[in-house]
C-alpha cells in the first residue's frame, strides 16, 4: 500500500511584520485571533499549495503545518512570493525568526499503534435546517435535564464521535487543557460583480485537548493527518500534533 509523502513545516513568523501585513489587508480580528491572517499569509506565500492544517503556537515556538510539498518545493514557491508576505512569515534565509524548515513526517502506522496527541479544535455542531454553528456543549445542555454537565467531558465526547465519523483512529482518553470563547474573523462570499467580501466576527468555543489515540485504519489515519480534525481547519484548528504514547 502506497502513501503520499507528508512533511512537517515549521516557520517562525515575525510578530511585528505579521501585524503590519495583516492590518494592511484588514485581516486582524478585534479579539486578536490570527487564524484568518495566517491563512491568508500562507496563501500569499505558497499559493494553492499553502500548507494546511496548521497550528500557530506563539511568537517563540512559531507555526507548524502539514504539507505534501518538500522543503525544496516550498522554497521554490516562497521565492516567488511577495517579499512582505515572505518576511512576515519568517521565510527569509537571513531572518532572525528562524527561516523555514520542512522534515519528512511518518505516513505509515500499524493498526493498533497508540500515540499521544494534542489538538486545537472548534467544538461545534451544525444545525440541520439552518446550518448554523453551535457550541457542542450548549447543544447538549438544551437536550438534557442534567444540571451538572461538565464542559470538558462534553468536548471529549464530541472529539470521540468526530474521530469515529472521520475514521482512521479511535480516542483512548483525552482532557481539555485550555478553553475560551473566541471571536474569529471570517469573510462572506462575494455577492456579485464588484462586490467586496465583508469581514464578520464569528463567536464560538476554542479548546485544546490532549490525550491518547489508537490507529484503527493506517490509510485513513494518514488522510486524517493531512486533512485535520473538525471544522475551520484552514484557520488554525484541527492539526493533530503527535508524540509517543505514555506507558
Amino acid at each position: 500500500m502506497s502513501f503520499d509523502p507528508l512533511y512537517l513545516l515549521h516557520t517562525q513568523p515575525d510578530p511585528q511584520r505579521l501585524a503590519v501585513w495583516a492590518a494592511r489587508h484588514c485581516l486582524l480580528g478585534s479579539q486578536g485571533d490570527l487564524g484568518y491572517a495566517l491563512h491568508a499569509l500562507l496563501h500569499a506565500a505558497f499559493g494553492e499549495h499553502a500548507p494546511q492544517p496548521f497550528r500557530y503556537l506563539d511568537a517563540e515556538q512559531g507555526l507548524l503545518a502539514y504539507t505534501q510539498r518538500s522543503a525544496a518545493e516550498l522554497a521554490q514557491l516562497a521565492a516567488l512570493a511577495d517579499p512582505d508576505a515572505a518576511a512576515a512569515l519568517g521565510l527569509g534565509q537571513t531572518s532572525r525568526h528562524g527561516g523555514m524548515n520542512a522534515r519528512p513526517f511518518p505516513t505509515q502506522w500499524a493498526t493498533g499503534h497508540a500515540l499521544g496527541f494534542e489538538v486545537r479544535v472548534r467544538p461545534i455542531i451544525r444545525e440541520g435546517k439552518t446550518g448554523r454553528e453551535r457550541d457542542a456543549f450548549l447543544a447538549v445542555v438544551e437536550k438534557t435535564a442534567d444540571g451538572e454537565l461538565n464542559r470538558g467531558e462534553v468536548y471529549v465526547q464530541w472529539l470521540r464521535e468526530l474521530f469515529a465519523r472521520q475514521g482512521g483512529a479511535e480516542l483512548v482518553d483525552a482532557s481539555v487543557i485550555r478553553y475560551q470563547q473566541l471571536g474569529v474573523t471570517r469573510k462572506s462570499q462575494k455577492g456579485g460583480a464588484g462586490n467586496e467580501r465583508q469581514s464578520r466576527l464569528v463567536y464560538g468555543p476554542d479548546a485544546v485537548l490532549t490525550g491518547q489515540l489508537r490507529v484503527t485504519n493506517p490509510q485513513a489515519f494518514a488522510q486524517l493527518l493531512t486533512q485535520g480534525v473538525g471544522r475551520h481547519r484552514a484557520f488554525g484548528f484541527g492539526m493533530l500534533l503527535l508524540r509517543p504514547a505514555r506507558d
